[in-house]
């Protein structure tokens, strides 16, 4: 594996976060919230159908798109993806606040 594809690799969130507003805010700015939303929801189905039956291949570019379009959406909505992680999962699970997480399986940490 070349450096490039090395640190491609291991890119930042905040890193991707900014890559995907340098390649596509203009447009995702003008399709608004409700179509970017549209099309990560969109994203969303086709990783459902590649975690069905897709390859690995399949699965990791599907998987890719979906974390491009939930980082255009937070983009077009001022969120830091980063700063949403951290103040969500930084102390814990929100339920028990542990870290590995004790609550009971029927509840939705």
């Amino acid at each position: 594996m070349s450096r490039e594809e090395s640190s491609a690799a291991n890119v930042s969130l905040a890193d991707f976060q900014q890559l995907i507003r340098k390649m596509y805010f203009e447009k995702d700015l003008a399709r608004g919230i409700d179509g970017t939303f549209m099309w990560l929801m969109e994203e969303v189905g086709e990783l459902a159908s590649a975690l069905r039956s897709g390859t690995h291949e399949e699965r990791l570019g599907e998987f890719a798109d979906v974390l491009a379009w939930l980082a255009t959406i937070a983009n077009v909505a001022g969120v830091d993806l980063s700063e949403a992680i951290a103040l969500k999962y930084g102390a814990g699970c929100p339920g028990c606040g542990q870290f590995a997480c004790t609550c009971d399986d029927a509840e939705k940490p």
